[in-house]
């Protein structure tokens, strides 16, 4: 079942109350950049950046950077993709938070860990507005030693 988000961002309080919801956690965690995952992610992400009054660094899929970009693999279910960020998104050390809609098996979100990883910076965290356990995304990440938070789930696919 395909999870939509368009009517909230389509809601003005809505939005802004998710946007809140979605950058509380992290608000004493000194964050450097947020980087929003293609397409929603880019939405939810410069609002967070604005709220945390940080910057904003877009992971786009491959060949949609206008710059030297370094990219991650990620296994989907029916093949591979490549997403890609600048080589120069942030400076090395910085702290840096993932933002996305959804959350379901955790392969973008991992890639995403891992190209910030590569990069020189450490993540300080992930933030969704919808989990899908039993997808087992979110623990995917808790494997990987990163917090991550999501405003509500949706148990079953």
């Amino acid at each position: 079942m395909f999870r939509d988000i368009t009517t909230l961002l389509s809601d003005p309080k809505g939005l802004k109350k998710a946007i809140k919801g979605m950058a509380k956690p992290f608000e004493d965690k000194k964050i450097d950049a947020v980087a929003g995952i293609e397409a929603r992610g880019f939405i939810l992400g410069g609002a967070i950046a604005d709220r945390l009054e940080c910057g904003f660094i877009p992971i786009r899929k491959k060949g949609k950077q206008p710059w030297k970009t370094i990219g991650q693999e990620y296994t989907l279910e029916y093949g591979v993709d490549v997403i890609e960020i600048h080589e120069d998104a942030f400076a090395s050390g910085s702290r840096v938070l993932i933002v996305d809609d959804l959350i379901a098996t955790g392969g973008t979100a991992e890639a995403a860990v891992k190209l910030v990883q590569r990069s020189g910076g450490k993540v300080v965290g992930a933030t969704f507005i919808v989990d899908l356990p039993d997808l087992g995304g979110m623990k995917r990440l808790d494997d990987l030693g990163i917090t991550s938070h999501a405003l509500v789930a949706f148990e079953g696919h």
